[in-house]
């Protein structure tokens, strides 16, 4: 009786030490960081409004398909270049989602902060 007893307690504390283990890490949220992307794309500024659609598309749903560890948040288009502006757990994410989408990358640079006319106070 006194086996069953111990087994018991074991795998009641053996199950709340599990459940423990897993909410902590579906709270665990991977933070990410802030990245310019740089990509050369010749005649980027002459791109169509029906063409950066498309090409906005094609990005969303690689990110999609990545899941949670990319986001985009917004691009600059130049005359040959598309400046972006993502989150991301690494630089491996944005090479991975530039491979899957078929964009190039030619800089990506780690954003330590920003600053603006508010900054001059």
């Amino acid at each position: 009786m006194r086996a069953i007893f111990t087994t018991l307690l074991f795998l009641s504390f053996s199950n709340l030490g599990m459940t423990q283990s897993i909410a902590s890490q579906s709270n665990k949220q991977e933070v990410l960081s802030t990245y310019l992307i740089e990509r050369e794309i010749p005649g980027a500024g002459e791109l169509t409004q029906l063409q950066l659609q498309g090409i906005s598309k094609n990005s969303c749903a690689v990110i999609k398909e990545i899941g949670p560890k990319i986001e985009w948040l917004h691009s600059y288009v130049t005359d040959d270049k598309v400046y972006c502006i993502y989150k991301a757990a690494n630089e491996d994410i944005i090479r991975e989602h530039a491979e899957k989408g078929g964009f190039p990358v030619n800089k990506i640079s780690l954003l330590v902060t920003t600053i603006g006319p508010a900054t001059a106070e």
